[in-house]
This record gives C-alpha cells, sequence and structure tokens, in this order.
C-alpha cells in the first residue's frame, strides 16, 4: 500500500554568523514532527539547508577578505555538522549555491514575468542589511541613538537603486481571500491575525532585484540600461528553495505540507511566498508555522549582551536527547521559550531519569534477577490494570491529537501523564514484595509495567531518538515493531532480553 506523504522544512540559515540556539531549536522540533509522522505511516520529505546569498553575506565575505563563495562554504560547514550533532533526519541539505536551485529560481522568475507580475522601476526607501528586508516609514523606530529601526530592532539605511519590482500590490484581495477560505494557513492564530492585518493594512509593490552587489542569482536575460547587472532579491531567492527541494517547480514532493519558520520571518512566508508562487501558477504551501523565540534566562540572545550558546557545547555538556527533550518539553510550541542550565538539569532529572529511566530500569532489573531476564506472561486484567489501560487509552489519543495540532509540549504531557500512570501502577502493585509472596502475580505485574514502558518508549522516538532506540532494544521490541501501528502489539512471552543499562543516568551542574 501507497503511504500518504508529508514534506516538511525548516526555515534555511543565513551562514554570515555561527549557528545559534534558535537555530538548534526550529530544526529539533521540525525534527520531531518528521520523524513523528513516519513513526505514523507517512512517507516523509524533510527538507533544511542554508541561504548563501544577499548583501550581509557579501558585506561579511568582504569584511574577511574572502571571495564571497569560498566564505559562504567555510560559513555553511557548522550548520550542517550542528545538524549532524542534533541527530536532525533531513532527506536533503539544501544550499542556494547549488546548481539546480539557481536554475529553478530563474524558471520561477520567466514564470511570474510571463504572468506580467514584473515591471522595471526605481527603489527608493528604507532597508534592512540585517533582516534583507524592506520596510516603510510607518513599520519603523527610532533608536536612543537616533538612528531608525525595523520592527526587528534592526539598523535601516535609505536606499535608492534601479530595481526590478513585483506586483504584490495586486495580489492583497487574493491573500485575504486565502486567509479567510483556510485560516490554518498561518498557525499559531497570532502570528494569523497579524499577517491578515498586515494584508488589510494594504500592500506596496515589492522590489526584487538589487545592481548595487553581484552576489545573488542573475535576473535572466536582464540588464539595467547602464550596464549593471540586476541580481533578484534574496527572499524570492531563498523562498524557492522549497521548490527546489520538492523536485522543481512541477517538483512531485510539491505542495509543502508545512513550513516551520520564526516569528520574524513569518511576513516572508505568509505574505510574500503565496503571492509569487500565485503568479506563477503553482499550488500553495498547506501551513506556514511561526514559532516563537529561545531566550537565554528569559533575554534575547544577543553578542553585545554576551548570553549568545553555541549548541554544539550544550550537546556536548547535556547530551543530545536531554536537549531535545527539553526544548520541546518546557517551551511551548508557538510561543517565546526560556532557557537555562539548571532548568536542563531539573527539567530531564525529573521526567527522564526518575520519570522514564526510573520505570524501565525497575521493571527491567527485577526480570533480569527474578526471571532470568526472559519476557514474562501477562495475566488477567485486574482492577489495577484496567486502570492503567484506560490511562494509557485517554493519554496516546491526547499525545496524537497533540502531535498532529503540533503542539509539542503538550504531546509530551501526555506522554509524561502515561509515565505517572505506569510508575503509580507499579509502586501500588509492589512486585518487589511480590516475588518473596507471589512469583506467578509478580511477573504478570512486571509484564504489564514493561508492556507500558514499551509504549511510552515508543511514543517517545520522535523527540530521542538514540535513547529511545536503546531502551527498546533492552525492551524486545522487534525493528519492525517500533511504528505507531505496532503500539498494541506487545513483545511475546519468553523472548529473552538483553542485560539491562540505564539510558538516563541523573545529571548535576557540575557535570
Amino acid at each position: 500500500m501507497t503511504k500518504p506523504r508529508f514534506y516538511v522544512t525548516t526555515a534555511i540559515a543565513y551562514p554570515n554568523g555561527r549557528p545559534h540556539m534558535g537555530h538548534a531549536y526550529e530544526a529539533i522540533a521540525t525534527d520531531v514532527i518528521a520523524r513523528f509522522k513516519r513513526l505514523d505511516g507517512f512517507d516523509v520529505r524533510f527538507l533544511t539547508g542554508t541561504d548563501e546569498h544577499g548583501l550581509k553575506i557579501d558585506q561579511a565575505a568582504r569584511a574577511a577578505g574572502k571571495p564571497p563563495q569560498s566564505y559562504v562554504d567555510e560559513m555553511v560547514a557548522p550548520f550542517r555538522d550542528l545538524d549532524e550533532a542534533l541527530g536532525i533526519s533531513f532527506d536533503r541539505f539544501i544550499r542556494t549555491t547549488d546548481a539546480d536551485h539557481k536554475a529553478l529560481v530563474q524558471a520561477l522568475w520567466q514564470r511570474m514575468a510571463a504572468n506580467g507580475d514584473l515591471y522595471l522601476g526605481r527603489y527608493e526607501g528604507w532597508y534592512s542589511v540585517r533582516d534583507e528586508a524592506y520596510y516603510d516609514e510607518g513599520e519603523l523606530t527610532t533608536g536612543e541613538d537616533g538612528v531608525k529601526l525595523s520592527p526587528q530592532g534592526t539598523p535601516v539605511e535609505w536606499t535608492v537603486e534601479e530595481s526590478w519590482f513585483f506586483k504584490l500590490s495586486a495580489y492583497q484581495d487574493r491573500l485575504l481571500a486565502l486567509y479567510d477560505s483556510q485560516p490554518d494557513f498561518i498557525q499559531p492564530a497570532s502570528r494569523f491575525n497579524e499577517m491578515r492585518a498586515f494584508v488589510a493594512g494594504g500592500l506596496s509593490d515589492l522590489s526584487v532585484s538589487r545592481t548595487s552587489f553581484t552576489w545573488g542569482i542573475p535576473v535572466p536575460g536582464d540588464a539595467s540600461p547602464d550596464g549593471k547587472i540586476h541580481v533578484m532579491y534574496v527572499w524570492l531567492d531563498a523562498l524557492a528553495n522549497y521548490l527546489t527541494g520538492a523536485g522543481g517547480l512541477d517538483g512531485e514532493w510539491w505542495p509543502a505540507d508545512l513550513h516551520v519558520v520564526g516569528k520574524d520571518v513569518v511576513r516572508f512566508h505568509a505574505v510574500y511566498w503565496p503571492a509569487f508562487l500565485m503568479s506563477a501558477g503553482l499550488t500553495l504551501p498547506k501551513t506556514v508555522f511561526g514559532h516563537g523565540f529561545l531566550l537565554n534566562r528569559g533575554e534575547k540572545m544577543s553578542k553585545s549582551v554576551g548570553n549568545v550558546v553555541d549548541p554544539a557545547a550544550m550537546v556536548e555538556r547535556f547530551g543530545v536527547d536531554r536537549l531535545r527533550w527539553f526544548l520541546c518539553r518546557e517551551v511551548a510550541f508557538g510561543d517565546d521559550g526560556s532557557y537555562s542550565d539548571e532548568a536542563i538539569v531539573e527539567r530531564t532529572n525529573a521526567d527522564l531519569a526518575n520519570g522514564i529511566g526510573n520505570l524501565a530500569q525497575r521493571s527491567l532489573s527485577m526480570v533480569a534477577k527474578n526471571l532470568g531476564g526472559v519476557m514474562p506472561r501477562r495475566g488477567e486484567a485486574g482492577e489495577s490494570e484496567l486502570r492503567l489501560k484506560n490511562a494509557f487509552h485517554t493519554g496516546t489519543d491526547a499525545y496524537l491529537a497533540a502531535m498532529n495540532a503540533l503542539a509539542l509540549h503538550k504531546a509530551l504531557d501526555a506522554l509524561m501523564g502515561m509515565v505517572t500512570a505506569a510508575n503509580g501502577y507499579f509502586a501500588e502493585n509492589a512486585p518487589w514484595a511480590l516475588a518473596k509472596t507471589d512469583v506467578a502475580r509478580m511477573a504478570e505485574v512486571l509484564a504489564a509495567t514493561l508492556d507500558a514502558t514499551r509504549r511510552i518508549v515508543i511514543l517517545a522516538q520522535p523527540f530521542m531518538p538514540g535513547s529511545t532506540a536503546a531502551l527498546l532494544d533492552q525492551l524486545g521490541v522487534a525493528g519492525d515493531a517500533r511504528e505507531i501501528s505496532g503500539l498494541n502489539t506487545p513483545v511475546e512471552a519468553g523472548v529473552q532480553l538483553p542485560l539491562p543499562a540505564g539510558v538516563f543516568p541523573r545529571i548535576t551542574l557540575d557535570g
């Protein structure tokens, strides 16, 4: 039977500096979604990568005394290395300097031009190099030193140059109709409301080429009257990566089911991107999800404040699965969230060492000690087993509903509810006492506990792929029985289990 398809993307990172925790958070959250969909029987394509053109890169390369291509080749490596360290299961790591992407962007431009949506004019307005974005006067604020700032707090400069323009204003009504007919197109609801209000306030045509630098994809077949070459606006170039990753303008994986992006770039993905696609006569993505910012002890990360953290160092210190678990458990997906070393230690010790790890270690150790490491047989369900079954039925339904609603934190709430129920069942039935009085009943309690643990660990796989693989091995779960479809398939009695080994030892701030 053919599996249903699911195409999910992160925003592509701008490699003019080293990756930070915000990059790690977006990659982890998107990877959790991709892994869940695979677990749920979908054929998944997961795209991530780097956005390598534009004035910001050109300026950074000049400052480093290197050609732009050499500069980005060096700067991309830490981003790909971080994805590997975080266990990101991408199917393609795209670079906007890839040859197939360059060809696609030029083909996309030609489709938009053929639709009559591009015209040559003169741009005069405010531009943020750091954001690679244009802003209207009404969106700006003034800093303490009198410098005009974008809504993101970045400096803007007055820019005057010849430019190709995209008729964004012509798509205002179509965008509003899209939002009204598909309110789930932009999530969460707060982002939807922001974008709808922005579009309803009126749209100006968008400058989509530059002549003041050359580090970009050339506009096909064009040169300005004074001989300068137009290169495409970096966001037109960057957004088109999702089409390249799908296999082309008419690629088999398009449309994307989900774009996961930071809330600061929702405008590009929920306004400009669908308008570009409408112009080119292409299907729109199904959902754009704008997650919040990740804060260090409640403060936005900033080089000037000195609180920028290297995510690779966090992986080295705490372990990748603890970091993945903490970020998805502690941060409500869609809202801003905060982290600290103390919070990571406290949360992961409580949930993983004392919760899942303790449940697995106690039950597996008793089987090894008292039953020769052989999976015991389930008995007739009594009152406590029925309560456990009901708790798991309710918890699994809540987990699945939350995952499908992209409420990753609520899914983990549901999962921890099951952990609490299983540990409660174990304590209530006291198999360590039964070992002295009723070995048969002890075996039944251990069988029920191990099966509950198996279910928990299967559902925890998207969040902690390495640790859960080790635990499922110890629980005797076959490789082809680890998907959600296998939740109701217990390990057969009589299976020899390997010697148990702790997977989630407690950690301290001192390491």
